[in-house]
């Protein structure tokens, strides 16, 4: 039999080609999940309350290897990285950072605000439907109900078929509520005042897990309540201002703000477990926490991605009450360096390095203290509320014969009563107009914006660009106040911070892990680009109501 190569050899070929290409196709059809999206295990979120972005490079000599700093060699630096909205405080720091969105669409505008539709005060994360868990007290009546979109969180778990866990850790209520969503598995803060536990709301679960119980019962609490001296040699903190001074407020049964603080007075009261928040010891905890979390809930321990979100709150106490300038901040931050490191270490040990990812940011900045200021010459100042009141109550008086016709103020916003100024005969526009003027007439008010135009204009840059992102139709009020900058409502020590001046809005955004380039930016970037951009790293849905967007050079 003759063999004829020529013809069998193009039979041979295009056989070879057809099942190559078949065999290609399917390999990249197996192969096309890992090129849309990154898978890692676990998504660790950190929120560090009142941390201004220049605390990372103030005190980065002080830093140890395992902590900022490895955030910063081994990942990402968003070096110019701003909150886009005002008020600039926990509650709606907390929500944009996990729904990728503004007050102005998410709802929270404030961490307490004046519900205008049914008259009432309200706390963002309050709900007395639910009953507290852990606790007799009414610490854990909280959801996430006044939140009004979703958030990263809950697109994890919606994705996932509910499969992926969400954890969220705070001492504050509102730093573990947020975070975790409508679908958290669990959100637990810290109870001080006579009990010192961990606790919940009903609306996650009806018992503390035994794991949650066993921590509390440990002693671990007990052990933070001692005295605080700085964790190394004073003398080195030279990136803060002098020990003793007039700008700083005192711990309870003090008599100088100085080093060493140990107020056994306040540690000899009954309620003496809230001592442990304002002092470095409340991170630690916390630490201590998120890491048992991570532990006994079995986080990051298989091919379905879950998400610890951690918020450290002690920067923020510390903050308010020592001011930014202090030696007392700096050295929380030495310290929550270290705490982060053993955060890293066990994510290292149980998750595996390389196969999780972090961000850190946080819910606001901080300004410097006025009074501290002023002593070097810096314009600020402090507003007399006193004065203001009588003098805003005699305008109100004789132009409406009425102060009723204000029902509220709050969070910088001054709330009408419509149904008075209707039966005025008078129109909502032009009493917020005569209001506006009144208060530029103030002369610690910088700027002053009404209702009206909010709704009538469309702002894309400045001050006016960040009280519209903060201006929710439904929520906000009439009359939107600016101060000046450098200038607070706040007694005259220590700092505190909601203004849209850039001192609160310029804060840290690092990510690093699985999926994260190597690198820096000093373009603006906006505290709503951050949940966006864990989405496209996971290749999920963004949360409902997202307005920012990814940052693609963030991710490989």
């Amino acid at each position: 039999m003759t063999f004829r190569f020529t013809t069998v050899l193009p039979s041979i070929f295009t056989i070879l080609l057809i099942c190559f290409q078949g065999y290609s196709q399917r390999k990249n059809k197996v192969e096309e999940p890992d090129a849309l999206r990154t898978k890692p295990k676990l998504v660790v979120g950190i929120i560090v309350d009142q941390m201004r972005y220049d605390y990372l490079t103030r005190f980065y000599n002080q830093y140890e290897e395992g902590g900022f700093k490895r955030m910063v060699e081994e990942g990402f630096n968003c070096k110019n990285n701003h909150f886009n909205y005002a008020p600039t405080s926990t509650g709606p720091g907390h929500t944009s950072v996990y729904t990728g969105t503004t007050p102005a669409t998410h709802g929270i505008i404030g961490n307490e605000w004046y519900d205008k539709e049914n008259d009432v005060d309200v706390y963002c994360a309050s709900d007395d439907r639910y009953v507290s868990v852990g606790t007799t007290s009414d610490a854990g009546q909280m959801s996430p109900h006044r939140m009004t979109v979703t958030t990263i969180t809950d697109e994890l778990r919606l994705h996932t078929q509910m499969r992926g866990k969400t954890i969220a850790i705070a001492l504050k209520d509102r730093g573990a509520v947020l975070p975790g969503g409508h679908t958290a598995n669990a959100a637990y803060w810290f109870h001080g005042k006579n009990e010192g536990k961990w606790i919940t709301s009903s609306y996650y679960m009806d018992a503390l897990p035994k794991w949650v119980e066993d921590f509390n019962s440990s002693g671990v609490a007990q052990s933070y309540k001692k005295g605080w001296n700085t964790l190394k040699d004073i003398i080195t903190y030279v990136e803060s201002g002098v020990d003793d001074n007039a700008f700083e407020g005192l711990f309870d049964g003090e008599t100088s703000s100085s080093f060493p603080h140990n107020p056994q007075d306040l540690l000899d009261k009954n309620n003496n477990f809230e001592i442990i928040k304002a002092t470095p010891y409340g991170n630690s905890i916390t630490t201590d926490f998120a890491i048992e979390a991570l532990v006994r809930e079995q986080l990051g321990q298989d091919e379905i991605t879950d998400f610890l979100a951690v918020s450290y709150s002690s920067t923020d106490y510390v903050g308010h009450m020592f001011g930014v300038n202090s030696k007392e901040v700096e050295d929380t931050y030495i310290r929550l360096d270290l705490d982060l490191a053993r955060l890293f270490k066990a994510l290292d040990k149980n998750v595996g390095e390389g196969e999780y990812t972090v961000f850190l940011t946080a819910d606001h900045a901080a300004i410097d203290v006025p009074s501290y200021l002023i002593s070097t010459r810096i314009p600020a100042g402090y507003v007399d509320n006193s004065t203001t009141k009588e003098k805003f109550t005699e305008f109100l008086r004789y132009t409406y014969g009425t102060e009723e016709i204000v029902k509220n103020f709050s969070n910088y916003q001054i709330f009408l009563d419509h149904k008075i100024v209707k039966n005025l005969d008078l129109e909502i526009k032009d009493v917020q107009e005569a209001i506006a003027k009144e208060f530029l007439s103030y002369d610690y008010v910088d700027r002053v914006y009404t209702g009206y135009q909010m709704w009538q204009n469309n702002y894309s840059s400045g001050i006016p660009y960040i009280l519209q992102n903060g201006y929710n139709q439904k929520r906000s009020g009439d009359v939107l106040l600016v101060l000046k900058p450098g200038t607070i409502t706040y007694p005259k020590t220590g700092s505190t911070h909601g203004s849209p001046q850039i001192y609160d809005t310029h804060v840290p955004l690092l990510f690093f892990g699985k999926g994260i380039q190597k690198g820096s930016t000093v373009e603006r970037t906006e505290i709503p680009d951050i949940a966006p951009t864990i989405s496209s790293l996971l290749g999920i849905a963004f949360p409902s109501g997202t307005t920012g967007k990814p940052l693609s050079e963030v991710l490989e």
